[in-house]
C-alpha cells in the first residue's frame, strides 16, 4: 500500500516541532480494498479510514471541484488514478502540501520547503480561492508561527475572495471554531491583523474592525488607537497562559468605544454599558460557548470599575461582587480579572507588574466568603432582617480588609 504522511505532521516535523497527529494520504486504492486490510471506515463526503492498529487517519488520495458558494460547496473524487500531486495541488499552503513515504522521502511538488525555509505563507494554486475558510486558517497559522509572513500574492488573492463575497458564506460555527484556535496561539493578534489586511475582519467582527482608528486619551493610553490597544490585550492575555474565556473576554472587552460619539472622543463616557450589550450580540452571533458570552459580557461592562478600588465607597466594592455573582462563582470573578490585569498590560510602556487591584480584589472577595451567613440566620431574632445583617456583615469585612491593607478609610 502506497501511504504518505502530510499535512501539518510533516511540516512541522521540518520545522523541528512537537508532531501530535499524523494524517496520511493513500494513493492507488479503493475503498473495499482499505476494507479487505482491516481498516473502519469514518468517512462520510469521502473515503477516510482508520488504521486497525494505531487509529490513524487514512485517506484516499482525491481532487475537489467547486460546486458552490461557501466551504462546503464542493464534490469530491476519490479513486485509485488520482495522483499524489493531485492530492498535494488541492491543499491551502504550499508549506501543508508536503507528503513523507515510510523511508522518509519527501514529494514537495509546490515548493513547501523552500517556503518554509523562507518563512512564507503562500497558496498552492488559485482553487485557494474556492474555500473561505482558508482565510480563516492563514489567520490562524499567522498566530501560531509569528516569524512567517504573508506572500503578497497570496494576500492578493484573500482580498478578491473577501470582495467577491466568499466569506459571507462562512457559517457561524466554522468561525467561532478558527478564531477560537487562533486566540489559543502565542500571538492572537497577528491573526486579526491578518483579517483585517484582507478585509475580512470587517466582515465577520465589524464591531472589532471599527476599533481601528478611534482615539483615546493619551495619559491612559499611550498606544492612542484603541484597536491597537486591543490587539496588546489579547497578546498580554496569550503571554499570561489565560484559557480561552479570558482572550475571548479581552478581545471584546472595549466594543463599546466604536460606537462613541465623535463630539466627544478621546473620552469614552458609558462604552461600559454599551459595550456589555455588544459583546453579548457578538458572542452570540458566533455561538461562543456560555462561560465564554457571559465571562466577555461581564469584563465588558466591569474592566472600567476595577481599577478605582482604592477610591470605591464600601457599598460600590460589595454591589460589584455581589452583581458578579462572585460569592457563588468566585472562580469566574477571578478570570475577570486575569482579563482586567491584561487590559492594564496592554498599553504602551512596561506593564509587567502585578495589576495590584486584582490583589485587592481577592483579598475582599476571600474575606466576603469567609462570612458564615448561616451562624448570621440562626443568630437573628426577626428573619426579615437576614438579608440586611447579611450585607452589614460583608461592608464590615471590607472595610477590615481596607483598613489592614490602607489604614483607616
Amino acid at each position: 500500500m502506497r501511504a504518505f504522511v502530510v499535512g501539518g505532521a510533516v511540516r512541522d516535523a521540518l520545522l523541528g516541532l512537537p508532531v501530535k497527529d499524523r494524517d496520511w494520504v493513500v494513493v492507488g486504492e479503493t475503498p473495499e480494498a482499505m476494507l479487505a486490510r482491516g481498516f473502519r471506515p469514518v468517512g462520510k463526503d469521502f473515503p477516510v479510514f482508520l488504521h486497525p492498529a494505531s487509529n490513524e487517519e487514512y485517506a484516499l488520495a482525491r481532487t475537489e471541484r467547486k460546486s458552490g458558494r461557501g466551504y462546503t460547496g464542493f464534490v469530491c473524487h476519490a479513486s485509485p488514478d488520482v495522483t499524489l500531486e493531485q492530492d498535494l495541488l488541492r491543499r491551502d499552503l504550499t508549506i501543508n502540501a508536503i507528503a513523507r513515504d515510510a523511508e522518509g522521502n519527501l514529494t514537495d511538488p509546490y515548493g513547501g520547503v523552500a517556503d518554509l525555509n523562507a518563512r512564507l505563507f503562500r497558496h498552492v494554486s488559485p482553487a485557494f480561492a474556492e474555500d473561505p475558510v482558508r482565510i480563516l486558517r492563514v489567520a490562524r497559522f499567522a498566530a501560531r508561527f509569528s516569524e512567517f509572513s504573508l506572500a503578497p500574492e497570496t494576500l492578493t488573492l484573500m482580498q478578491n475572495m473577501v470582495s467577491g463575497g466568499e466569506v459571507d458564506h462562512l457559517v457561524p460555527e466554522r468561525v467561532w471554531q478558527e478564531l477560537s484556535r487562533g486566540l489559543m496561539e502565542d500571538s492572537p493578534s497577528r491573526m486579526i491583523r491578518i483579517l483585517r489586511e484582507c478585509g475580512a475582519l470587517a466582515r465577520i467582527l465589524p464591531e472589532v474592525d471599527c476599533l481601528f482608528g478611534v482615539p483615546q486619551p493619551e495619559q491612559h493610553h499611550p498606544e492612542i488607537d484603541t484597536g491597537e490597544h486591543v490587539l496588546m490585550v489579547i497578546d498580554a492575555s496569550a503571554r499570561g497562559g489565560h484559557p480561552l474565556a479570558v482572550r475571548w473576554a479581552c478581545l471584546l472587552h472595549d466594543l463599546g468605544k466604536g460606537t462613541t460619539p465623535e463630539a466627544i472622543l478621546p473620552h469614552h463616557y458609558g462604552h461600559e454599558m454599551r459595550g456589555e450589550h455588544m459583546a453579548r450580540a457578538v458572542s452570540e452571533r458566533l455561538k461562543a460557548p456560555t462561560e465564554c458570552r457571559d465571562l466577555a459580557v461581564m469584563v465588558a461592562r466591569e474592566h472600567g470599575i476595577l481599577g478605582q478600588i482604592d477610591i470605591l465607597r464600601t457599598e460600590t466594592v460589595v454591589k460589584v461582587i455581589e452583581r458578579c455573582d462572585a460569592l457563588r462563582r468566585p472562580e469566574r470573578f477571578l478570570l475577570m480579572l486575569d482579563a482586567a490585569a491584561c487590559d492594564y498590560q496592554g498599553r504602551g510602556g512596561e506593564r509587567s507588574a502585578p495589576w495590584l487591584p486584582a490583589i485587592r480584589w481577592r483579598q475582599m472577595l476571600d474575606r466576603m466568603r469567609a462570612i458564615d451567613a448561616g451562624r448570621i440566620a440562626r443568630e437573628c431574632t426577626d428573619k426579615k432582617q437576614i438579608p440586611e445583617h447579611i450585607h452589614c456583615a460583608r461592608l464590615a469585612a471590607v472595610k477590615a480588609v481596607r483598613a489592614e491593607t490602607s489604614g483607616a478609610e
